[in-house]
């Protein structure tokens, strides 16, 4: 059998890694997101390529031989990012270390070195693969050479690249001198395709013939031939991979070196690669023990053994409560009987104080063969006093929940010190932040899930019914996993003052106050919603009666199917999309579109909206008030939205529609207790505000500063006119720009908005960035910036990360564009309405007031205010919420007052 040559592109996956990855860091804050790619890649390539020669090439430093024939050569690539730059030095000593030999020449792509070394191997009877994702490869493919692309899985041998491209590999060159080489700025023929090419290709075999027969090309592609005759050469020399190149090495010295154990020690440790490390320490029993010089570097890594305690007696107990009385922060958590915070009820808690040191605590399970536990009451009672010791550090994941379930026994948890959901959703807001995501990204670990130890589906069973053993190993490695997570996570905040304060004088202190406003939960008037749902239902049996006779017959109005027979089979109207199946999507979008036309799409969105309301809040709301309380609770979502803002769930208040009058009713609900009243507080054209201070465009910043009208002027601005005389409908369209702006609205967006036409539309764009230029510049280095760290910042250190920035999609990468802009301010608006509500809460409880803010929505705040102290509750609210930021601008709040949510609007 003949011996194997297996060539890297180093260079090519490189990049690739870097785009297509997530932004991965170290504790030190350390770009990592390259340096795991390639190394992940080549990892799978020694365990799936059995080669008797390998190498990993790479492109050298400085310019080559092709710059010195094109100057343009590769002359549009960007320059390379500084986060991917600084891995490229750790990555090959990592790739050294692990025994590859890595090669780099002066003057010459990696390509060519590639190019050189598989065609000495044909010549000595060695099969060659090369691993890149690098198209232009496809040109040295023979019997002898193959192509894989490590990334996508696709492999090229002689049979496959004529099915890829259309032409065999001796045509390649003359394939990519047609349509050009856009990455490396090789020009092809303009207008001319991978069709045309194959075309032509295979009509007249060759570039050179093509060329000679030039004049027989009919039609504009045929001129546009023609133009580039000259050029086609030089295209053709810079696109051939040389094959040629003087070497210093031989192919059979391409031989895999043993690994430097202590490099890679050293750089896994470094970069935070995990399970690299433990299967590193796994081989190498010679690693020096923990406090040597290395084997330091493995002390936070899980160690194999755990102890998990069962504590089982009153002397286990207080065997550990003095340990964790003694204890610099100790972490915490609780198993349940129910998801819903207010309901649950304790089976357990579990205690970590050390890495892999941890105890559960059985309180309430009822399973078969379960041992004597201790009593409820008496246990709970000897947990108490520390659970309620301010001076107690606790850290937990999610410890909003705890707090609810301790709280719903009467105990109020105090200490809370460290969260590690919040640690992670600071730190990496768009990765996933459930506790086995966590271990398994930062510590390398797969911990047991609920569906291991409960069963899934209709044979799950509550943990009070898990086996003791069982259910307490599982507790206690939750509460370890979050020990060591907090160890793992926290380091990484301290070292950026932004992301610590954000963490330590944000989020942290907002914690419980979220679950002070949940437990206060807001009052409903469920007869008031009992007589909207009626009303509901009837104006929708209109609609639905309406839409028959629109029709010419009765259907299924929430049938996308009859509404899609309806709507183009029978009525034939126009179709504006298809779905993924092929039939005419009757989505929101396409009804909006058709009903500025038609008037059976515009009935069915009015019966769309009514459904929901109807279904969404007046009947669900009564059904949601809780027994003991008789008030809604609902749950706000801390660590979800990328933007930093908070969602709610069950009920969600933040998406009750309030620009019809049936969804504005439905606020009309939410009412004050009785001697009370409910006082609206919300920021003012925040948002703007914020792009005046980021952007400090001098027009922007003098319309706030004077207090003017923001729309009028802008209008004024744009349409050239004193404000005096700026009329409605000029006030309209420089309002949907001030807002469309913000969320990076095109052309083609405003001009749907406003119904215009789209040159019409990029004109008042034109106009807008002429009268505020500062405005302009800040999306320009927005965008620049953003592309160059993969993410955003808040005014505040909030970091707003963009996976989609680099990506080669360009409507993701377009999109992720217009977050960068939008997400700034969208950001700092998330955390200006976080530091009021701990400002407002904050006087509240020095005042000793009987005023509870009980929801808190967008730009915000809603409280439930005794009538006695409503004069004291607007003399400092509006202080109160806009001094807890100094920004280029004052910020303004709107203060209203009535006895239900609506009123006070």
């Amino acid at each position: 059998m003949a011996k194997k040559l297996l060539l890297v592109d180093g260079s090519s996956y490189l990049y690739r890694a870097f785009h297509a990855l997530p932004d991965m860091r170290n504790p030190a804050g350390e770009p990592t997101n390259a340096i795991y790619g390639v190394l992940n890649m080549l990892r799978r390539l020694q365990k799936d390529i059995a080669a008797d020669y390998n190498a990993c090439v790479f492109d050298a430093k400085g310019k080559t031989f092709r710059d010195d024939w094109y100057p343009e050569y590769k002359a549009n690539r960007p320059s390379m990012p500084a986060d991917l730059a600084c891995q490229i030095a750790p990555l090959h000593d990592a790739i050294r270390a692990m025994g590859w030999p890595l090669l780099m020449v002066d003057g010459v792509e990696a390509d060519d070195v590639i190019g050189t070394l598989a065609c000495q191997a044909r010549e000595q009877g060695i099969e060659a693969v090369i691993s890149t994702g690098d198209k232009d490869m496809a040109q040295l493919v023979d019997s002898h050479i193959t192509l894989i692309n490590t990334m996508s899985n696709e492999a090229l041998d002689e049979a496959a690249v004529p099915v890829k491209f259309g032409v065999p590999p001796n045509r390649i060159v003359d394939y990519l001198c047609l349509v050009g080489d856009a990455v490396d700025n090789v020009p092809g023929v303009e207008k001319v395709g991978p069709k045309t090419a194959v075309k032509w290709l295979a009509q007249f075999d060759t570039l050179e013939q093509l060329i000679v027969h030039a004049d027989e090309i009919t039609g504009a592609v045929g001129d546009n031939l023609r133009k580039v005759l000259d050029w086609l050469p030089m295209a053709r020399k810079l696109i051939t991979i040389r094959t040629d190149v003087p070497l210093d090495v031989a192919v059979t010295d391409l031989v895999m070196r043993a690994q430097d154990r202590t490099a890679l020690l050293e750089l896994f440790t470094r970069y935070h690669f995990r399970t690299w490390l433990r299967e590193l320490s796994a081989a190498s029993p010679e690693v020096p023990a923990d406090g040597e010089a290395q084997g330091s570097l493995f002390a936070s890594l899980p160690q194999p053994t755990r102890q998990y305690e069962t504590l089982l007696t009153l002397a286990q107990l207080d065997e550990w409560m003095a340990k964790v009385a003694g204890a610099e922060v100790v972490s915490v958590d609780t198993e349940t009987t129910s998801l819903d915070p207010m309901q649950a009820r304790l089976v357990g808690v579990s205690l970590a104080i050390t890495p892999h040191h941890a105890a559960y605590l059985p309180l309430a399970h009822t399973g078969p063969d379960v041992p004597q536990q201790l009593d409820f009451d008496t246990a709970l009672a000897r947990l108490k006093p520390w659970l309620e010791d301010a001076s107690c550090l606790k850290v937990g994941q999610n410890l909003k929940y705890d707090m609810h379930v301790l709280a719903n026994h009467g105990i109020r948890l105090a200490g809370v010190a460290h969260d590690t959901m919040l640690q992670a959703y600071i730190l990496e807001s768009h990765l996933p932040r459930n506790m086995d995501s966590l271990a398994q990204r930062h510590l390398g670990v797969d911990t047991i899930s609920y569906e291991q130890v409960t069963g899934k589906g209709a044979s799950q069973i509550g943990f009070d019914q898990v086996e003791l053993s069982r259910a307490a190993e599982y507790a206690a490695e939750d509460a370890d996993i979050t020990l060591q997570l907090h160890q793992t996570l926290y380091p990484r905040l301290n070292v950026n003052a932004g992301l610590n304060y954000v963490y330590g004088q944000i989020e942290m202190p907002l914690l419980p106050i979220l679950w002070q406003i949940e437990r206060n939960g807001v009052l409903l008037d469920s007869v008031l919603l009992d007589e909207q749902s009626r009303e509901l239902g009837l104006a929708m049996l209109g609609l639905e009666q309406r839409a028959f006779e629109l029709a010419g017959q009765p259907f299924n109005l929430n049938s996308p199917k009859q509404i899609q027979a309806i709507l183009f089979d029978q009525l034939k109207l126009p179709v504006i999309k298809k779905t993924p199946s092929g039939v005419p999507s009757t989505d929101e979008d396409v009804l909006s579109q058709l009903a500025a036309d038609y008037p059976l799409p515009k009935l069915l969105l009015e019966y769309r909206s009514l459904t929901k309301l109807k279904s969404t809040y007046t009947d669900k709301l009564p059904k949601m008030v809780n027994k003991a309380t008789g008030r809604v609770h609902t749950s706000y979502s801390q660590a979800v939205a990328v933007t930093g803002r908070l969602s709610s769930v069950e009920p969600n208040l933040q998406n009750i529609p309030v620009r019809t009058a049936e969804g504005r009713r439905i606020r009309e609900a939410f009412i004050a207790a009785p001697g009370c009243v409910i006082v609206s507080a919300d920021y003012s054209q925040i948002e703007l505000r914020i792009m005046a201070h980021l952007s400090d465009d001098v027009s922007l910043l003098k319309a706030f500063t004077e207090d003017a009208d923001v729309h009028r002027a802008t209008a004024a601005e744009i349409f050239n006119v004193p404000q005096v005389e700026v009329n409605a409908d000029q006030r309209r369209v420089a309002k949907v720009i001030n807002f469309g702006l913000i969320y990076g609205m095109s052309a083609f967006g405003l001009a749907s908005q406003l119904g215009l036409e789209r040159a019409a539309a990029q004109a008042y764009i034109d106009r807008y960035f002429v009268r505020y230029p500062g405005v302009a510049e800040y999306m320009r280095r927005t965008r620049e910036s953003a592309r160059s760290q993969g993410y955003v910042e808040t005014v505040f250190g909030r970091r707003l990360w963009l996976p989609e920035i680099r990506s080669s999609n360009k409507q993701r990468r377009d999109g992720a564009e217009r977050a960068a802009i939008n997400a700034p301010m969208q950001g700092t608006a998330a955390d200006l309405i976080k530091l009021a509500m701990i400002a407002v809460s904050g006087w509240l409880a020095r005042e000793h007031l009987q005023t509870r803010i009980i929801m808190q929505v967008h730009d915000e705040l809603v409280l439930e205010v005794p009538e006695s102290e409503l004069n004291q509750v607007r003399a400092n609210l509006s202080d109160l919420m806009c001094r807890v930021a100094e920004l280029k601008v004052p910020l303004k709040i709107g203060f209203g007052v009535g006895k239900n949510w609506e009123a006070a609007h």
